[in-house]
């Protein structure tokens, strides 16, 4: 049923193409492919935004989630199927919201005992250890032999942003290469033209061309939620934000 094993981590270099080893040894027929793996280090809540604004364009999919601040602790490994999907996830949250999204149909923990297929079980590198071969086994057919149905999964809400009156606070969730500062406040949230953001002032608008070179703009993006930037500059850089930052934004 599963044909394509997507990965999604914060392993930056190397890490990445160890896991893809492991799939391919058990699952040679998988197509493996790479969503992400510059997530910031630890950052849970970038990682499930993330995943979230990807996993819908995958179809018969075994999605790997590998965020994982808590490795070697007592946390859980988890195999979450849902109506399309299997999210394989450290239970940190990461993969909650998109899973929830889809439809949960089960929750089940990953016992450790699967490392013995790839012969390892370090305290540092999951990934690799339990996590790629649980995706490979999801694509063969017989991961529930390693699993044990669980009945609750730990939560992360990628949307907790606060509206009072003409105030917005709201979470940075992603900085892109090019220094636009990617919010989680929704599109269908925003009825407003302009926001003012430490007292200067920021339209909305449709397009990067509708301001001059150099002026700041707000805009929704393809996340489908508010971003700001800077025609041909660097929002992020220039107001001094980074990611997983609470601001505030005043509609007036």
């Amino acid at each position: 049923m599963y044909e394509v094993v997507t990965l999604l981590t914060d392993f930056g270099d190397f890490y990445p193409g160890v896991m893809k080893g492991v799939i391919l040894s058990i699952a040679p027929e998988a197509k493996v492919v790479d969503i992400c793996h510059s997530v910031e280090p630890q950052n849970v809540l970038q990682g499930a935004f993330l995943l979230y604004n990807s996993y819908r364009f995958f179809k018969n999919a075994v999605h790997v989630a590998v965020v994982d601040p808590g490795v070697g602790t007592e946390r859980k490994a988890l195999a979450v199927k849902t109506k399309n999907y299997v999210f394989i996830a450290p239970d940190n949250g990461i993969a909650y919201p998109s899973a929830y999204e889809d439809g949960i149909k089960n929750i089940y923990e990953i016992d450790l005992s699967i490392s013995e297929l790839v012969g390892e079980l370090s305290t540092t590198f999951h990934g690799r250890d339990i996590f790629a071969p649980a995706a490979a086994l999801a694509v063969k057919g017989n991961l529930w032999d390693y699993c044990e149905e669980i009945g609750d999964m730990e939560k992360l809400e990628l949307f907790d942003y606060e509206i009072q009156g003409n105030t917005i606070r709201c979470k940075v969730v992603f900085v892109d290469r090019f220094g636009n500062v990617v919010t989680n406040l929704r599109a269908r949230d925003i009825n407003a033209k302009r926001f003012y953001f430490k007292g200067i002032e920021i339209p909305l608008v449709k397009t990067y061309s509708n301001v001059e070179i150099g002026e700041p703009l707000a805009l929704i993006g393809s996340f489908e939620t508010l971003e700001l930037s800077i025609r041909n500059g660097n929002f992020a850089e220039v107001f001094d934000i980074k990611s997983g930052e609470e601001i505030e934004l005043e509609v007036l």
